[in-house]
């Protein structure tokens, strides 16, 4: 079993989070209300869980109003991740036009904040213009350019280009329970924690996973497995690195625009769990450090909550 420290009065294992530099985007989503902003937001960020077998890691970084939008409506901020500039080139493309421009009312903005690099800018109403079938028109204002592409309500308005980022992906936190129900709840408290924090994603349902995976399987044409050493029902049958009244665990997983972003968002979801009734165990998935440079210490996020 591994080392853990107590934590008023939770066990937390001495180990750390282990995270991977990631290529990202952030894109602004308007509509005519809120109703619908949130739609394509959830649609366009669908399927987004893990890079495993999803072409992008997507999930909802904030809800804006109107006087936080380029054109004065609701909106909302997505963010979406993947190893390289071209595969989320490729993915926010497909996905915008096939989600965003399909959805009611809406229109797309760039949202990423700083200024990116002209060969690290991602095309995105320039190529989707084409839908437009020649009737599509453009205007620049205050050096962006946008497309206007003539739609059955009206125009699809979209910005030509969106800035990209190396963000982080991969930050975690494992949280067990004595039983199912009192790890989930533990586990939702913690995601809405995170949720408070800017410019990161959660990217799995409602910000949790219940099938952690290991690298790796006894099938060569798996890339990854169930993570048995934290399956409650193999206790008996593997190496497992669950407390004994551990019933259930889950993880949330963790996606930003920078190390400190992650940081500070395992350190808020990390900070909610203190009085948390059921809670047995709190943990953080790695690989010894092989897969990525950026290491979330439990014991450090510790340090800083006392």
């Amino acid at each position: 079993m591994k080392d853990r420290i107590s934590w008023q009065g939770t066990l937390i294992t001495d180990t750390f989070a282990e995270a991977f530099s990631v290529t990202g985007t952030r894109i602004i989503i308007t509509a005519g209300s809120e109703k619908w902003a949130e739609i394509a937001a959830y649609e366009v960020t669908g399927y987004g869980t893990s890079v495993i077998a999803c072409d992008a890691e997507a999930g909802i970084d904030t809800y804006l109003t109107p006087e936080q939008t380029p054109d004065g409506r609701p909106g909302v901020a997505v963010m979406l991740f993947a190893f390289n500039l071209e595969s989320l080139a490729k993915a926010v493309l497909k996905r915008v036009g096939q989600c965003i421009l399909t959805c009611p009312t809406t229109a797309v903005f760039d949202g990423v904040e700083e200024s990116t690099d002209a060969e690290k800018r991602i095309d995105l109403g320039k190529q989707l213009r084409y839908f437009g079938d020649g009737f599509q028109a453009s205007k620049v204002i205050g050096g962006r350019r946008y497309w206007r592409i003539p739609v059955m309500d009206g125009e699809f308005l979209c910005e030509e280009q969106v800035g990209s980022f190396r963000g982080v992906a991969g930050g975690n936190l494992l949280i067990g329970g004595e039983s199912q129900l009192l790890a989930l709840e533990a586990a939702e408290r913690s995601v809405e924690a995170m949720k408070q924090c800017p410019q990161v994603i959660m990217p799995f349902p409602g910000g949790i996973v219940r099938s952690g995976s290991k690298v790796g399987s006894r099938y060569q044409a798996l890339r990854a497995s169930t993570n048995d050493a934290y399956c409650p029902t193999l206790k008996p049958r593997t190496q497992t690195d669950l407390l004994p009244e551990t019933s259930a665990l889950y993880e949330i997983v963790i996606d930003g625009r920078s190390a400190e972003h992650v940081g500070e968002a395992m350190k808020a979801g990390l900070a909610v769990l203190s009085d948390v009734q059921g809670v047995t165990e709190i943990s953080a998935g790695n690989y010894g450090g092989k897969l990525g440079k950026h290491h979330f210490h439990l014991r450090e996020i510790l340090d800083k909550l006392s």
